[in-house]
């Protein structure tokens, strides 16, 4: 199983979502963050005014995927959050080891 961690401009948070509302997940978190990436020797350009060290508004989309499917998801992703303009995002994979349901945990402890 593999981790995909989506963080995606506000506005096409609605849109991720709804492209993957068929996709075959495990299970899915959204939040809102704050933070910047490359684009911040953008934001120096300001200067001294309120946007020189200012977090840009993201939203996090955390998914679990099977290995098999990761490629298709994101590539859905990417299809759907792509503008080609700066800060578009990030997306990063990663493998889980192993995990558990709390509910069926405390169901083998009885």
């Amino acid at each position: 199983m593999k981790q995909v961690v989506a963080i995606i401009k506000p506005y096409l948070a609605e849109k991720v979502l709804d492209g993957l509302k068929r996709a075959p997940l495990e299970a899915i978190h959204v939040r809102e963050v704050k933070g910047y990436g490359r684009q911040k020797s953008y934001l120096d350009q300001y200067g001294e005014n309120e946007y020189s060290m200012a977090f840009l508004p993201k939203v996090e989309i955390v998914l679990w995927v099977d290995d098999l499917r990761v490629d298709e998801i994101v590539r859905k992703i990417v299809e759907v959050a792509r503008t080609g303009r700066m800060g578009d995002g990030k997306i990063f994979v990663t493998s889980v080891d192993s995990f558990a349901t709390i509910m069926e945990m405390g169901e083998q402890e009885s």
